[in-house]
């Protein structure tokens, strides 16, 4: 049986017009491929309600990000929606609960022998995140899930840094640090989240968030042809300070 390629999409965050040309360059086959978006598929970006249609009509995979914490959290009515996060076309839709549906379903993280797929990052004392994340509520979540799709900074315990910008400096490292630090580790982590810090590529992290919702790229890999494709954004659809350029 020949195994499907694993396609994992940074943060798409509504760009649903570069979604859809980054699928074309990838020549996506839904037979023989399966797409994992990093999480972070939602708000900010023009479009999404048609993002998460899209992903769900491709029976996509993928994990949670904070931001679909924050839809869900607010579809339950838990929080109030920022101005910048536009989510009222996904609140208002006549598709709503489904799409709701689709995406509280995906997980935290996910494993393979070879790879873990994760929002943020993974703790230092974790061996199995897949498993320990697993059955935790998207409305409900744990320490351990905020530390999933929340992690920038933190220091050899697992506690998170006060803050991330400026860089909060010792005993605080970027958390994939850690993970390379581990002698006996071949998994690579496939994760997002952190714009600022630009598209990331070494032996054991791949860092997918390219920051395309203002105006950087959206960024697949391909872990079986080892293989980056990136599309421009359209626009700067989000005034924050851009990814980092890394050579």
């Amino acid at each position: 049986m020949t195994t499907k390629r694993r396609i994992f999409i940074g943060d798409i965050q509504g760009c649903r017009v570069e979604l859809e040309q980054l699928l074309e360059k990838l020549r996506f086959d839904p037979s023989s491929d399966v797409l994992h978006p990093v999480g972070d598929m939602v708000n900010r970006g023009p479009d999404s309600v048609g993002v998460l249609r899209l992903l769900k009509s491709l029976d996509a995979g993928g994990v949670l990000g904070n931001h679909e914490v924050h839809l869900l959290r607010t579809a339950a009515g838990m929080r109030r929606p920022a101005p910048s996060e536009h989510m009222e076309c996904v609140l208002d839709a006549p598709d709503r609960q489904e799409l709701l549906e689709w995406l509280a379903a995906r997980p935290w993280c996910l494993e393979w022998d070879d790879l873990i797929c994760i929002h943020a990052g993974v703790h230092p004392a974790w061996e199995h995140p897949a498993q320990l994340l697993a059955g935790i509520p998207p409305t409900e979540p744990t320490d351990d899930a905020d530390f999933a799709v929340l992690v920038r900074h933190c220091d050899s315990s697992g506690q998170r840094a006060p803050k991330d910008e400026p860089d909060p400096g010792a005993p605080f490292v970027p958390w994939w640090q850690l993970w390379e630090a581990r002698t006996n580790e071949i998994r690579k982590v496939v994760f997002g989240h952190w714009a600022r810090q630009g598209l990331l590529m070494r032996d054991k992290v791949v860092g997918l968030d390219s920051g395309c919702v203002y105006g950087g790229e959206l960024s697949a890999w391909i872990p079986e042809e080892g293989r980056l494709v990136q599309v421009p954004a359209q626009k700067a659809w989000s005034p924050v300070t851009p990814p980092r350029k890394r050579s």
